[in-house]
């Protein structure tokens, strides 16, 4: 967030205050987030929204500290209880599990388990503690289950019976059922007791188990987990004579005792926010969908179990938390490293996402001499270049102006990336505009309309043969040409980065520091130290490389058998799914009205498409050939131009507002529809 300099001044020297005073100063909970939030305006770095460090607990809004408490607070008022929420969890999981405990107390009650024992006026049957958890579990809103000390037990139970009830049949308890006038003996050394543990925690513990499963994969249900948890964990294991379930009151003060569960709410919207060791839910809950993937596209190898399309789809969606991974570990490795090592981890990892689906699919094209899957590598590079030129920050712009009526960016710094875009995209399609100046027209096939020799014919299935007289065309003019560019290109990107880095970094406008920040200096916590994120790098770029062969592998039927055109398969689905979590920063950022860094991430991974991943491609092919060459169809390059045209009259005044991001998401949606309106391409 940018903040004044007016504290700086009153602590630094003038020439320090004048600094301050030109330059947008972003707050820094510690050197790390400091380091952190440089490199998020740095050209050619990624940009991460979420902390690479903890963030001190009571530094964090109530909302937040809601979100990672552990359910065992007793508020003086919790609201109301009849939510919908609470209605949804009743319908879910209340029931069943209310159900399932009268059960186990029934069965609990005629086994030696719920006999008598203890002294002659305390008959107490075992079952009860699970006749009064069927009441909480029907509807544990409102309720506090807690673990009484042991000096209370007698205490509590031959008082008059202030306030305590069957949590099922409400009134009073019975003086016979009150479980704190038990003999104060060894409850777990009893042979029923033990008896009964064995007959009732493991049904009771695997049902909690698969509601906090199912809650937990349901994000907004992640207070119904931590219940079910706590109880599997904590409640089922104690004595019950010192388990107490009871109905809070709104000025009830709590008894003396350790509350274990309390609970208001089933459902809290704000869960997204919700991290597990720095590790964003979502991308928590579709790790195992990479272990699935894995095992069915390697186990499973015939599709006898599932078929190919379920594979493709199984192994694109894994792709999106394997592309989080290898986002969170660069921005955690780059902000605990110096600027060329960052550099380095940037311009290495940056694009293996796309770079390992799109060499996997060049191989697998190679060895079957199926050109269809280098036509598809260049959809999805141009459906790469279009979509975050127009559909990122258009997106950003529409979500991000609905709570800012306004937004302004640093039009220097979009107006670098806008030149750098103009070359690429120049430099890409020279080839292809070459091709089209001395290539021959080939048509397969063509009909005189006029029955006339000399009149109008009409062709099908035209192109630009390279490959005339044995192909010197191609191999004495148009190849030179491509390794000429595919130079040219990497130079262009390290010169931008000089720019942008070295002589002329002051255009970014941003000054990090803590200055105005008093009584915060909390000494850094890393999520992710360096070597960890490391390994969690190197094991997320081998999974994706696994991922990604096996959506080559599956991909053949999809291509043959659908009745949409490749063109569309290409631009939308493979170029897009690998950058949802870059989309999702966008978002956040937009949402902080910070849309400099939304533009800057649609446009950096533009650039890096046209400046290092296609290079790139052409450099494996000297190496291992394929049919991937450097011509474009008409199609490709005419979007393409035309987007980088329409972001940069857009970017021209340095604001924005969300009608001029609705018309670059028409614009992308109007080439999505022509896309798939299109015939495929030869070859598929």
């Amino acid at each position: 967030a940018a903040v004044s300099p007016l504290s700086c001044c009153q602590q630094h020297s003038q020439e320090v205050c004048e600094s301050c005073v030109v330059k947008t100063t972003l707050t820094a909970e510690n050197a790390v987030e400091a380091n952190k939030l440089s490199n998020n305006y740095k050209f050619g770095f990624k940009k991460w929204k979420s902390h690479v460090t903890a963030r001190p607990r009571e530094d964090r809004s109530e909302i937040v500290k809601e979100l990672y408490s552990d359910l065992n607070v007793i508020r003086g008022s919790g609201g109301s209880t009849g939510t919908c929420g609470n209605v949804l969890y009743l319908l879910l999981f209340g029931w069943w599990l209310s159900l399932l405990y009268v059960l186990v107390a029934a069965v609990v009650f005629v086994t030696v388990v719920g006999a008598p024992y203890g002294e002659a006026d305390a008959r107490v049957p075992a079952g009860r503690l699970c006749w009064d958890l069927a009441g909480y579990f029907l509807w544990p809103f409102g309720k506090a289950i807690q673990k009484v000390p042991k000096s209370r037990r007698v205490l509590g139970a031959c008082e008059a019976g202030a306030g305590e009830s069957s949590a099922l049949l409400g009134g009073p308890v019975p003086r016979r059922w009150r479980p704190w006038c038990w003999a104060d003996t060894g409850h777990w050394q009893r042979a029923g007791a033990m008896a009964g543990l064995c007959l009732g925690y493991p049904a009771l513990a695997l049902a909690h188990g698969l509601v906090c499963v199912a809650a937990w994969l349901l994000v907004f249900l992640i207070p119904v987990a931590k219940l079910s948890a706590r109880t599997a964990a904590r409640v089922l294991l104690l004595p019950p004579e010192q388990v107490l379930v009871r109905r809070l009151r709104m000025t009830e003060v709590p008894l003396e005792g350790e509350v274990i569960l309390c609970c208001y709410r089933a459902v809290n919207p704000y869960y997204y926010k919700y991290a597990v060791d720095g590790i964003n839910v979502f991308a928590v809950n579709l790790l195992p969908l990479v272990l699935v993937t894995l095992v069915l596209g390697y186990v499973d190898s015939h599709n006898r179990l599932t078929s190919s399309p379920i594979k493709f789809t199984l192994a694109l969606l894994s792709i999106m938390p394997l592309s989080y991974y290898i986002g969170m570990a660069i921005a955690s490795i780059s902000a605990q490293s110096n600027f060329a090592v960052g550099a380095v981890v940037n311009a290495t990892f940056g694009s293996i996402t796309e770079l390992t689906f799109y060499i996997t699919a060049l191989i697998k094209g190679s060895r079957e001499g199926n050109r269809c899957y280098a036509e598809i590598v260049k959809s999805a590079l141009t459906g790469t270049l279009v979509g975050c030129v127009l559909f990122v920050p258009g997106l950003c712009m529409v979500i991000g102006g609905i709570r800012h009526q306004e937004q302004r960016f640093n039009s220097r710094s979009a107006g670098v990336s806008s030149a750098l875009l103009f070359l690429s995209v120049g430099g890409v399609f020279a080839p292809t505009l070459f091709s089209k100046v001395y290539g021959k027209l080939v048509c397969g096939e063509c009909h005189n309309v006029t029955q006339n020799p000399l009149g109008h014919y009409l062709c099908h299935n035209c192109h630009f043969d390279l490959m005339e007289n044995n192909g010197t065309l191609y191999y004495s003019h148009v190849q030179p040409l491509v390794y000429t560019v595919s130079l040219l290109l990497p130079a262009a990107y390290l010169i931008g980065l000089f720019f942008t880095l070295k002589t002329h970094s002051h255009i970014y406008d941003i000054h990090i520091s803590d200055c105005h920040m008093p009584g915060h200096h909390h000494s850094a916590v890393v999520h992710w130290s360096r070597w960890r994120a490391l390994v969690i790098l190197l094991l997320s770029t081998l999974c994706m490389s696994a991922c990604a062969d096996l959506a080559t592998e599956h991909i053949s039927p999809i291509l043959t058998n659908s009745t949409i055109s490749q063109y569309f398969i290409g631009v939308t689905v493979l170029a897009m799914v690998p950058e949802l979590p870059e989309i999702v920063n966008g978002i956040q950022f937009a949402l902080q009205n910070n849309l400099s860094l939304s533009i800057e991430i649609g446009n950096c991974i533009a650039v890096q498409v046209c400046m290092l991943q296609i290079p790139i491609l052409v450099l494996f092919t000297i190496f291992y050939p394929t049919n991937f060459t450097l011509v474009f169809s008409d199609l490709h390059v005419y979007a393409s131009m035309f987007s980088v045209v329409l972001m940069n009259y857009i970017f021209m005044d340095g604001k924005c507002d969300y009608f001029q991001g609705t018309v670059l998401v028409m614009v992308y949606f109007i080439l999505l529809a022509v896309y798939f309106f299109a015939p495929s391409p030869s070859g598929c």
